[in-house]
């Protein structure tokens, strides 16, 4: 039995009760209290759970606007029902029972029957069977037009209606250890409360602070029990050796001050910037995402002129540190005005875990940060998960548990005509010596392993794909860089279309690709290279610069040469130009940006930003600026032109903490003789 408010009751006298019976059925009946007299009841609808060893609901809700029932059962499944049926078929059928009445009292079990009878049997819209595990849903809310739902697997998950079908958007782990989660309370002021049970003590859990504000011994959760909060007093009751307890508690002011919230509970190790969203009325805000060691990804707004981080959502479906993320956008993937940012995540770190997302962004006057986000969970990929499934893998070596995705890029102009169906791929370096290359469908919600390669035979810390234009077609180049300084440079076009031709022709599954060996090999550094990024040059050229451990900064200048004759033949790199700046840094080079063909900026971990001007031979110094952020992991850039059609750059630096900059360079390089 399990109790629901139903819209279009008052909810002081009357409520709807579900009941659950035998070989699966679910009753709907609502009941309404009358004072001095017997309840008055009214069977609703009569529903069919799916088969499985526990058939009973655990939980139900109202959509009242859609005209649906959703609730969870035993097995840990969320079922959507239809109630708007069964609703008109009782209208309709008034007096049906002895031609007198349709309502019934604790009496008349034999019209109940009757009634039950004529009822229609209303079989699910849609299933999401074991999606909170095999202990079952513990609760069902509707918050704001978003389901969500609760289990004793440790998650509560965030859901939207499509078309009649249950669509789960994204799941988040409150805090370890609480492994029973009961409730979900969504406070006035915003915050959102989570209900359970870790061991034997009552918890609550609070999202804004990210930290439990309650602790209650009781027992544990095998029992009886109610929680009310208000912003006067709070108390939770419950039921311990036959016993009643009531813990009651007065609000008190707080004495302790929040002067700066945290965005992470340690070391931010990646940030990228998504894009600018239009808030009408006021100023522009930035969109950033960061990962960090704590295992979780924050998408948050960074305002020039608030100085302010507000956090918009956080993602949580990583074990382990989140160590790089990437973005796909590009025609389709991004508009602006109404639309706001659309943009497809890939997270991916510790334990050889890749998360992606679909993010949509917009601006929103009445939220508080002024921009509101929607997340989606598109898919994800583990490589033990794949181990599992191997057919006697207690014979074989197993995969190094501790591997770990170094550094991501999306591969540019996969989503052309070339391409028979419109997948995705994501380059991935690895460190347990590999290059992966993965496919993405995001219709099916895919993540598929396409191709690799050992070539390094190290670990491979950053890789950058570009796209090589021409009249005759295209070709997709990849760059990746190691621990003993060198840089290698693939051409991956015929692995991604004989893996596109692959995908397509097995329905999303194949055994992984090797890939060719690299066009070519630079050794650019004497130990690891921490910083890597690609620019094309107005000649069609490519600037690849590159920071390492040892605090030296490497560029080269490469020139794509193409085969005579067809679009598939050979492709040749021949690099043009080489400068090297030993020492530029005294620590190591953690991040570099190529602004212009003669600008370049570095930042190290000695909390210098540096701006080169790239001259015939060498890199000339220009300005240097020391930020506040220590241990600075990765560095990110990008333009804007300001109203006076002033170009500014902006970078945003990540670490122990996280900071923006901006400033101006000019058109002309200075006269070397008198740097800026």
């Amino acid at each position: 039995l399990s109790w629901a408010s139903h819209p279009g009751l008052p909810t002081d006298t009357a409520a709807a009760l579900l009941a659950s019976g035998p070989d699966g059925e679910m009753l709907w009946l609502d009941v309404t209290h009358r004072p001095g007299q017997a309840p008055w009841v009214q069977l609703m609808g009569r529903y069919l759970l799916p088969p499985c060893k526990q058939r009973w609901h655990t939980c139900a809700t109202f959509l009242p606007q859609e005209g649906l029932l959703v609730c969870g059962d035993r097995r840990g499944s969320l079922l959507l029902f239809p109630c708007s049926s069964s609703s008109r078929w009782v209208a309709e059928s008034t007096s049906i029972v002895n031609g007198v009445t349709d309502s019934i009292v604790e009496d008349s079990s034999n019209e109940l029957e009757l009634h039950k009878d004529a009822l229609p049997l209303e079989s699910p819209l849609s299933v999401l069977f074991g999606l909170h595990g095999k202990t079952g849903v513990t609760s069902v809310t509707i918050h704001r037009g978003y389901i969500y739902s609760t289990g004793r697997d440790g998650v509560y998950r965030q859901l939207r209606l499509q078309d009649q079908q249950l669509e789960v958007l994204q799941k988040h782990r409150p805090c370890k250890g609480l492994q029973w989660i009961e409730e979900l309370h969504f406070t006035s002021d915003g915050d959102l409360l989570v209900l359970g049970f870790h061991a034997d003590n009552f918890v609550v859990w609070s999202s804004r602070t990210s930290a439990i504000i309650h602790c209650i011994p009781c027992g544990g959760g095998h029992r009886s029990w109610s929680y009310c909060s208000s912003p006067l007093a709070e108390a939770f009751a419950f039921i311990k050796s036959g016993d009643v307890m009531l813990y009651h508690r007065e609000a008190k002011p707080c004495e302790q001050q929040v002067l700066l919230a945290s965005l992470h509970g340690r070391e931010i190790t990646c940030v990228r910037r998504l894009g600018a969203v239009e808030v009408p009325g006021q100023a522009t805000v930035n969109v950033f995402v960061t990962g960090s060691e704590d295992t979780t990804t924050c998408v948050l707004v960074l305002s020039e002129n608030s100085r302010a981080a507000v956090p918009l959502a956080r993602l949580s479906d990583h074990i382990s540190s989140v160590r790089t993320l990437a973005f796909a956008m590009g025609p389709g993937d991004e508009g602006f005005g109404d639309e706001g940012l659309s943009a497809l995540l890939f997270s991916a770190g510790g334990r050889a875990q890749i998360e992606c997302y679909r993010l949509l962004c917009s601006g929103d006057t009445a939220a508080q940060s002024a921009v509101a986000c929607q997340v989606m969970h598109v898919a994800s990929h583990r490589l033990d998960k794949h181990w599992e499934q191997k057919k006697n893998r207690h014979k074989l070596v197993k995969m190094d548990p501790e591997t770990r995705y170094m550094s991501l890029s999306v591969v540019p102009g996969t989503s052309t005509k070339q391409l028979p169906t419109p997948w995705k791929f994501l380059a991935a370096a690895c460190s347990d010596g590999s290059v992966r290359i993965f496919g993405l469908l995001e219709a099916a919600q895919k993540l598929v392993l396409v191709a690799e390669s050992f070539h390094h035979q190290r670990c491979v810390l950053k890789v950058e794909a570009f796209l090589h234009t021409w009249a005759g077609g295209e070709r997709h180049l990849l760059c990746s860089a190691a621990t003993d300084g060198s840089i290698a440079f693939w051409d991956i076009t015929g692995s991604i279309m004989d893996a596109a031709d692959a995908l397509h022709q097995a329905e999303g599954e194949m055994q992984p690709l090797a890939l060719e060996a690299p066009l070519v090999t630079v050794m650019a550094h004497s130990c690891g290279v921490n910083s890597l990024h690609i620019h094309e040059t107005p000649e069609g050229w490519y600037l690849v610069a590159s920071g390492s451990d040892d605090g030296s900064i490497h560029v080269c200048l490469l020139e794509v040469a193409l085969g005579r004759g067809e679009a598939m033949a050979g492709t040749c790199l021949q690099v043009l130009e080489r400068v090297s700046r030993p020492c530029a840094h005294a620590a190591h080079v953690t991040g570099i940006r190529v602004l212009r063909p003669d600008l370049l900026l570095s930042a190290s971990v000695d909390q210098r930003l540096t701006l080169w001007n790239r001259c015939p031979g060498e890199l000339v110094p220009l300005s240097t600026t020391f930020f506040h952020v220590p241990d600075l992991a990765e560095l990110d850039c990008w333009e804007v032109v300001e109203a006076g059609g002033e170009l500014r750059y902006y970078c945003v630096l990540c670490g122990q903490g996280l900071e923006m900059l901006c400033g101006t360079a000019s058109s002309k390089p200075p006269p070397q003789e008198a740097p800026q």
